[in-house]
């Protein structure tokens, strides 16, 4: 029972924090006029490159924070400058592969699928804090087990959600698809604000203190 009441606090964590439901619109505005094909080759290999970052700082995040240098303040702040980028893009409808010629296509897809989707979109700094918090404050192998065993399943619900996500596509149309483009847009650029002026606080609360 206590296992069961640790692992729904860690997948409900997971869950908010992974957002699926803020995911998909911004996939569906990014893989608009991909084939069928690409567009679940784009939502694996995202969910691929975020799970194994996950993974990977829940056991080595304090790690290499602390060999880096960096702190999560400054992951928030890089983020922020990438979403606000890929906001605005979004928001003068440059995301659409319609530019994009035929031949570049693989490529587009691998590089949405790392960045922005895999991260920081989907590992963002709130997922990756939340890793390196639950595997620091584990107390047994078990609960080490249980972190990770929510992060996978969390993927693999936000996969699900991201296949099925593609008919919605042909269903809004060009117009739709545009429409939805722009409105995303505004609310990744706002999102974008949130997370820089969260990661700049302690630096400037440092340089007044």
């Amino acid at each position: 029972m206590e296992n069961f009441t640790t692992i729904l606090l860690y997948f409900t964590s997971f869950f908010t924090l992974m957002n699926p439901m803020g995911i998909m619109p911004v996939f569906l505005t990014m893989t608009s006029e991909l084939s069928k094909r690409e567009r679940r080759k784009t939502a694996l290999k995202a969910i691929i490159t975020a799970t194994i970052v996950l993974i990977l700082f829940a056991f080595l995040g304090e790690y290499l924070f602390d060999f880096f240098g960096i702190s999560v303040a400054g992951l928030q702040v890089v983020g922020g400058v990438l979403f606000f980028i890929m906001g605005y893009d979004m928001l003068n409808a440059r995301l659409s592969p319609l530019k994009i010629r035929p031949e570049e296509v693989e490529q587009y897809v691998d590089d949405i699928s790392i960045t922005p989707l895999g991260i920081p979109m989907i590992a963002g700094p709130g997922a990756i804090t939340n890793a390196i918090i639950l595997m620091g404050e584990s107390q047994s192998y078990t609960n080490s087990a249980l972190v990770i065993i929510s992060i996978i399943v969390v993927s693999i619900i936000l996969l699900l959600v991201l296949l099925g996500a593609v008919g919605i596509t042909k269903f809004l149309g060009e117009k739709g698809n545009k429409i939805m483009m722009k409105l995303m847009g505004l609310i990744v650029m706002v999102i974008a604000v949130e997370f820089f002026f969260a990661g700049i606080k302690p630096y400037l609360q440092t340089i007044l203190n």
